[in-house]
């Protein structure tokens, strides 16, 4: 039995070490995280935005897209405010300065009956804002966070 726990730990020793390798060669391969993150209630926003300033922190090179749609696009509305009164346009300017998109559902704006008017500049018209996510996520290679 020693000689057999002996094999088995040399092998996971090995694998260890390969697996580790790999995952150097892709943090080193220069290729940024793509990640679409999913808000569909403005509650989450405030959550959402300090969530991707700490992956910007960590890793500035991100592509990330805000996809929103339903409730979620309250926040990207002129005069949003946090519960705590802060506007959040401040933040996504900031974060739309660093490369973040933020796409506004436009099937929301038609079932709700809001115009293009209504959102801060930052904002980015999409046909639909679960398609979006299905697109990013299927052809763009990009992982799925919902805050």
């Amino acid at each position: 039995m020693n000689r057999m726990t002996s094999v088995l730990a040399t092998v996971l020793a090995a694998a260890s070490l390969l697996l580790g390798g790999c995952a150097t060669n892709l943090a080193a391969s220069g290729h940024p995280d793509k990640v679409v993150y999913h808000v569909n209630d403005s509650a989450n926003a405030t959550a959402a935005l300090r969530n991707i300033g700490n992956h910007l922190e960590v890793n500035p090179q991100a592509q990330i897209v805000v996809v929103t749609h339903a409730l979620g696009v309250d926040f990207l509305m002129e005069g949003a405010k946090d519960k705590n009164g802060n506007p959040y346009n401040v933040q996504v300017e900031t974060l739309a300065q660093q490369g973040v998109s933020f796409d506004v559902c436009e099937i929301t704006l038609r079932n709700r009956k809001l115009d293009r008017k209504q959102f801060i500049p930052e904002s980015v018209f999409v046909p639909s804002g679960v398609a979006e996510i299905a697109k990013l996520q299927a052809r763009g290679g990009y992982a799925y966070i919902k805050p």
